[in-house]
């Protein structure tokens, strides 16, 4: 009896031994054009959320629109969340200017401390790309695009520099393990982020080398959030819930709470797909004009599906955007 006992017990705890073992957590760069929409504040602050709980370590964030101001808003965030020092990359050369029509951004340059006054100020969104690209070990990096493609076709297009020997396409392909894009509609559509910068679209989704998930349009649509956050009397001095509380009001289609494109992507970049979604695999097909249709026999690439009910992903996106920074981190 002796003998039988006591390997089932040595049995047992190792497998709860194994079973608390923290998950790796997922080396992710943020590319966002922060402020034509405020469904990318709900995604950055999802983003630093995750990399409380330890799933996430974010390596860089990107704007893929370049008003002045926008490097400085994502320092807010970064700073308010108690990680000032995440690199911050703006499009120097020719990109969209695109910013937010309710001044949520005046209000949090104004209001929250940020050691990044200008644009001129931050890196070079490409040149920060390769920079830590080069550095990080081969297949280890998400990026998840919740703007336009205009950095990442710029990366593509990149030759060798003082980072790497690689071309950017080379360096892709070694270093980045999935990209996970909201844009385009699925099967068919004609989608903002895809269409403002057509032909950066074109020339990612043609040429990326590695695998990509994309979150549609469809998929976020009707995930409505930032109620519970805007009414929650506890949470005082918060950039998030200044934003969702400033915008909201001032559009009848949000009075349920705002769509969750943004918000879907990063969900998906860090937690996967399962078990809210299937992917549908093939690849994507691009028109000039920068709406898209679907090749079912393509590879490399798919769509997320919806299998369960979306309120359980708005129930989960209302919960992680509430975080509140943890002291002293």
């Amino acid at each position: 009896m002796f003998k039988i006992v006591i390997p089932f017990l040595f049995f047992c705890c190792a497998i709860n031994v194994f079973a608390q073992q923290p998950v790796k957590p997922v080396h992710i760069i943020l590319d966002s054009d922060m402020g034509p929409d405020y469904d990318d504040v709900g995604a950055i602050t999802i983003l630093h959320t995750l990399a409380d709980k330890g799933e996430a370590k974010i390596l860089a964030i990107m704007a893929s629109t370049r008003y002045e101001g926008v490097a400085g808003v994502l320092n807010v965030f970064n700073t308010y969340f108690q990680r000032p020092s995440i690199p911050v990359g703006v499009p120097k050369g020719n990109a969209p200017e695109l910013r937010d029509f309710q001044h949520w951004t005046d209000t949090l340059l104004a209001k929250y401390p940020h050691k990044i006054k200008n644009n001129a100020e931050a890196w070079d969104a490409v040149k920060l790309y390769r920079k830590i690209l080069a550095a990080e070990p081969d297949n280890s990096v998400t990026i998840v695009s919740i703007g336009f493609l205009t950095n990442l076709s710029n990366l593509l297009n990149t030759k060798s520099d003082e980072y790497s020997t690689l071309t950017g396409k080379e360096l892709v392909k070694r270093k980045v393990k999935l990209l996970v894009s909201m844009a385009g509609g699925y099967p068919a559509g004609k989608e903002f982020n895809m269409m403002e910068d057509a032909t950066a679209s074109k020339n990612v989704y043609d040429n990326w080398p590695g695998e990509v998930i994309f979150s549609g349009g469809e998929i976020g649509a009707k995930i409505k959030t930032g109620l519970p956050l805007i009414h929650d009397a506890a949470i005082k001095n918060d950039p998030v819930k200044d934003v969702f509380r400033i915008s909201i009001p001032l559009a009848k289609e949000d009075s349920f709470g705002r769509s969750s494109w943004d918000e879907t992507a990063v969900l998906v970049a860090i937690k996967g797909y399962e078990p809210w979604y299937s992917l549908h695999k093939g690849r994507i097909l691009i028109a000039a004009d920068g709406s898209n249709t679907w090749d079912d026999k393509g590879s490399g690439q798919g769509y997320l599906v919806e299998q369960a009910d979306y309120r359980e992903v708005q129930e989960l996106i209302n919960t992680l955007i509430i975080h509140q920074p943890q002291p002293g981190k």
